[in-house]
């Protein structure tokens, strides 16, 4: 007979109405009644939020058709009648039950089991709902697995600490970083574990951490047994457990590359020397330190002579290993306290401290020229090389690093005008030739814009016919501010500066121009001939600018010359041979300038498709009173005559040495006996003379 049949039998089973009040006002609790045999006679509102299940709908059920799962009926129902029959106290327990939907709900259920009025058998449950308590659980399980799990995968060691350094408890994935067993340190405090130095540093960073909020950190190093490591520390302090939290990593690979970009950053990669920026810095700390003591400095401006052919000839990898070579050796010379650095190229520098009577820059130099005196060898080759080096002394010859470097390199370039291979001091006289070098490059811009070149002209002649054949292009220029500057000093600057690229064109242009009115004014197929430096070859309009000019100037090329001296053809580059093939493929006569001056003369004469040998002019002026001197230019004639090419000498200036240069059978001379460089105009009216 169902509960709700009769209003007595369900009243039979009410008690205490005051106390299902109480129930009805609790939503948070669940509270069911069940009559002997199972079934619900209360049902609170807790119940019906937690199972689903309206009051109307649970009442009369049984138990076992509301909210207990099909695997729990069995145990459930003898359960059940164990506590009514046999009244089994079974205490609260942690189940799980079901909803209205089958879904799985977690309770603390607790029974109470009386006797009502009517003395019928009555339980009370009482459920408690655990999902928030599970899913807190589940939470706190989940991260407990997530911290072991970022535990392993993270390198990093965790000590957890109180706060005078004892350990209390650590992690560390990888044991091979822990600097003792954790046998050894656990319980016990860091400071007595590590080594005095690291030890200290813990111990002030975390009185430090103490005393301050936030996060420490520092960095030390401890010499493990599969090397010397370096760590990170980083601490925080738990105030309200009086604990320390530090987390250590391994910066091993940091540290190196840190390294590795600190040593890119100051020294140079070939030679391993100090750079630029390092030595350069040193010197400004070693001035700071010598003005403070009183002391004299020098500083030494080394440049290898030549250096720039042997690289250009046989190539950067040889250049590259002389550089290294070069390096060992100035570091052999000097002490231990002074720098060798490499400036950059083939420049270097030698910062010499604390000079005195022993160490002073005079010995230093002498023993740096004698070191590189042994040729190296390198590749099975054995290379001389030879330095030249400028000295600046402080206080002397500047109290700045950039006079100091500016100095002793004025110096090192009066070293190479002394011939190389020397060392120089610093004068105030070089300094005056520092700032005029300066002052024309300062002018030199500008300078054909402002038509301050002019080209003048040196008639070459044909004595045995006397008459004039050609002539060779020299440039002036002649400058409002600093008066006429002479191609020795203007022509080396302009090679420096790059702007011997326009000039050179101008005079190329200048002179085809004027050749054409010349053989228009006579009526003679006169040559013309024009200097080419290095620094045009590099120019990748050099042939076609030849080339346009030539037929603007409406001339034939074979009227056309171009000089071309040995340290063009000694740089060996592929542009330089392509050139000088087009060249004569255009039909320009090439003439190799300064014959005789150089070390590969012959070498070049037979590699090129020379037309015209110049006879450089400080062998003609050693004749006729020089036997020897007589002798090699009747060598060199003999030579370019069996090789089928006209020889022209330079620097004729006496009649002595017209008339032994037409006896030996040179073709063409050309010098102040016959005419110094002229204008156009003049050298028109002077071949007048001549027809």
């Amino acid at each position: 007979m169902e509960l709700n049949e009769g209003s007595n039998l369900t009243h039979q089973y009410i008690i205490n109405d005051s106390l299902h009040q109480l129930f009805d006002a609790v939503g948070a609790v669940s509270v069911q009644g069940y009559d002997d045999k199972r079934r619900v006679i209360y049902w609170n509102k807790g119940s019906e939020l937690l199972y689903g299940f309206t009051k109307e709908e649970a009442l009369g059920k049984k138990i076992e058709q509301l909210i207990i799962p099909k695997s729990m009926t069995d145990i459930v129902i003898a359960t059940f009648d164990d506590r009514i029959k046999r009244s089994i106290i079974i205490p609260s327990a942690e189940i799980v039950l079901c909803d209205k939907n089958g879904k799985d709900v977690s309770v603390l259920s607790s029974h109470v089991v009386f006797n009502n009025q009517f003395n019928n058998k009555q339980i009370y449950c009482i459920d408690i709902d655990l999902s928030d308590v599970r899913q807190a659980q589940a939470q706190a399980k989940f991260k407990e697995r997530m911290l072991d799990a970022a535990f392993e995968a993270i390198p990093d060691l965790f000590f957890l600490m109180k706060e005078d350094g004892t350990i209390i408890d650590y992690h560390a994935s990888n044991k091979k970083n822990l600097y003792v067993p954790p046998t050894e340190f656990i319980g016990k405090p860091m400071l007595d574990i590590l080594p005095e130095k690291v030890a200290n540093l813990f111990k002030d960073n975390i009185e430090k951490l103490i005393s301050t909020e936030g996060i420490v950190s520092f960095e030390y190093e401890l010499l493990m047994p599969h090397g010397l490591i370096f760590f990170e520390a980083r601490i925080s302090h738990l105030p309200e457990h009086g604990q320390v939290v530090t987390i250590v990593r391994d910066i091993t690979e940091q540290h190196k590359a840190a390294e590795v970009i600190h040593h890119q950053a100051y020294f140079d990669t070939l030679t391993l020397l100090p750079n630029r920026f390092l030595a350069l810095d040193r010197l400004s700390q070693l001035l700071i330190e010598a003005e403070r003591n009183n002391e004299k400095t020098a500083v030494l401006f080394l440049d290898l002579d030549d250096f720039k052919k042997i690289n250009e000839i046989l190539g950067h990898l040889i250049g590259d290993k002389l550089l290294i070579e070069s390096a060992k050796r100035l570091n052999q010379v000097v002490q231990k306290e002074d720098t060798v650095g490499r400036l950059g190229g083939d420049e270097f520098i030698i910062l010499m401290r604390s000079l005195n009577d022993e160490h002073n820059a005079l010995s230093i130099a002498e023993g740096l020229l004698k070191a590189f005196r042994e040729p190296f060898k390198i590749d099975n080759r054995e290379l001389m090389v030879t330095l030249s080096i400028g000295i600046a002394m402080y206080p002397e010859n500047g109290k700045s690093v950039s006079d100091l470097l500016r100095n002793a390199d004025t110096a090192m370039y009066q070293a190479k005008t002394l011939g190389r291979n020397t060392y120089s001091f610093f004068t105030k006289e070089m300094n005056i030739s520092t700032l005029r070098r300066l002052e024309v490059e300062e002018q030199m811009h500008g300078a054909l814009e402002r038509n301050e070149f002019e080209v003048y002209y040196q008639p070459q002649f044909d004595v045995k016919n006397n008459s004039i054949i050609g002539g060779e292009a020299l440039l002036r220029w002649q400058n409002p501010t600093l008066g006429n500057i002479t191609p020795d000093e203007f022509i080396p600057i302009a090679e420096h500066t790059g702007l011997i690229v326009p000039i050179g064109r101008f005079v190329v242009k200048q002179a085809l121009e004027f050749l054409n009115k010349w053989q228009s004014k006579h009526h003679k197929n006169y040559t013309m001939a024009v200097n080419l430096s290095p620094r045009q070859f590099r120019d990748p309009e050099l042939i076609n600018y030849i080339e346009h000019s030539i037929e603007q100037a409406n001339v034939l090329a074979t009227d056309f010359e171009l000089e071309i001296t040995e340290g063009v053809l000694m740089l060996g580059q592929t542009y330089i041979d392509d050139a000088l093939t087009a060249l004569s493929e255009l039909g320009i006569k090439l003439s190799m300038d300064d014959f005789g001056t150089g070390y590969s003369s012959l070498s070049y004469l037979r590699r090129y498709d020379f037309d015209v040998l110049k006879i450089d002019k400080t062998f003609i002026q050693g004749i006729p009173k020089n036997k020897e001197d007589c002798e090699l230019i009747n060598a060199i004639i003999a030579m370019a005559q069996s090789l089928g090419l006209k020889t022209v000498a330079e620097g004729v200036e006496t009649i002595e040495q017209v008339d032994l240069l037409s006896t030996l059978g040179c073709d063409y001379l050309q010098g102040y006996y016959f005419s110094k460089p002229v204008t156009a105009k003049k050298l028109i009216d002077y071949t007048a003379l001549f027809i």
